[in-house]
């Protein structure tokens, strides 16, 4: 009897892991501190729109 060779996958997520595993340089936000500069922002365009 022949023996059946099994062919295995790479795991599908090795990739992802290993992305999010890397530290990068740079700012780091929260995503509340991203909505509030956001809020800022729109207000401050708003008063310079409407000024003058």
């Amino acid at each position: 009897m022949a023996k059946k060779d099994k062919k295995t996958l790479p795991p599908s997520g090795a990739g992802l892991v290993r992305y999010f595993e890397e530290e990068t340089k740079g700012p780091k936000f929260t995503p509340e501190q991203v909505v509030v500069m956001s809020i800022i922002l729109a207000v401050f365009c708003l008063v310079l729109r409407f000024s003058g």
